[in-house]
């Protein structure tokens, strides 16, 4: 099993599959999750003849399950890490959810060379919770109810999730996969419970204004406006306004968990973006895509 032990001693999972010569795309997965969420990405964009990576953040999946370290300074310094000891140059940072937030740290911090661009897919930034210098952010309240769903039984909420607001299964005429809700409940359960325990304070609280600011590569930011996890109007149009280079597209009617749900049109606009087709210039772009 590929790892790479990172500087504290904790080991983290990858992937790393197709040739080694051709660009490489990172994928960064979301919270509770694993890398095995982007099976859908991996498969298509190997196809496409990019090198693909996708890695267990620390405490989840396959990765050491750590009681320390679970903040998004060290989940960028850990992904620094893995690009040194991979070589990566060029790269595609893609993030979804929590994995965004790890990107922006990343990305605003990486050695120069190491990304061409990225692409933020539901993605936290700039920073989820409410307060005084963001007051349509969610209360914190929501998140403390995470927490304590989490220390008391996270095996039910991992089922809650998934079959509710993180796919939109919950909206009348959805198509529910009983596969799919499954799926996320595995890859939850083999994660550590500290470390997703203290992932909700690194995802919601940390403000990455500053990171969107520095980052100087073209960042594509998607996001689907019922999303019910990662509310819109609270992030992807103010992480694009922030971005130097950001091309903002929304998509009507998209939950959170898209890129699973409609990963065909994900695939296809991530893949636009990585060849610059389809007028995908970093000139800084707003419109909405109609549910396919």
């Amino acid at each position: 099993m590929p790892t790479i032990t990172v500087r504290d001693g904790t080991e983290i999972y990858y992937k790393d599959w197709g040739d080694k010569a051709a660009q490489p795309i990172v994928f960064h997965h979301g919270w509770p999750l694993s890398a095995d969420d982007w099976d859908a990405q991996l498969m298509f964009f190997l196809g496409e003849g990019y090198r693909v990576i996708a890695h267990d953040r620390r405490g989840h999946g396959r990765s050491t399950q750590t009681d320390t370290g679970n903040e998004m300074d060290t989940y960028a310094d850990d992904v620094k890490q893995l690009a040194a000891a991979l070589d990566l140059k060029d790269a595609v940072h893609v993030g979804h959810s929590t994995g965004g937030g790890e990107v922006a740290r990343y990305v605003a911090r990486a050695d120069p060379g190491r990304v061409a661009k990225a692409v933020l897919i539901g993605a936290v930034p700039p920073v989820m919770v409410k307060k005084d210098s963001n007051p349509g952010g969610t209360p914190i309240e929501a998140f403390d109810g995470y927490r304590a769903a989490v220390a008391g039984n996270r095996a039910q909420l991992y089922r809650d999730v998934p079959s509710g607001p993180f796919y939109g299964f919950n909206r009348d005429g959805a198509a529910v996969s009983q596969g799919v809700i499954d799926n996320w409940y595995r890859q939850g359960m083999m994660g550590g419970i500290k470390a997703q325990y203290d992932c909700i304070k690194a995802f919601s609280e940390t403000d990455f204004t500053e990171d969107l600011k520095a980052i100087n590569v073209p960042v594509l930011v998607m996001h689907g406006d019922d999303d019910q996890i990662v509310p819109y109007a609270d992030s992807a149009p103010l992480s694009a306004k922030l971005l130097s280079k950001g091309i903002l597209k929304t998509y009507a009617g998209f939950p959170h968990g898209m890129c699973t749900t409609h990963a065909d049109v994900v695939n296809r606009d991530i893949l636009a973006f990585i060849r610059d087709e389809a007028g995908a210039s970093p000139a800084s772009t707003a419109e909405v895509a109609e549910p396919a």
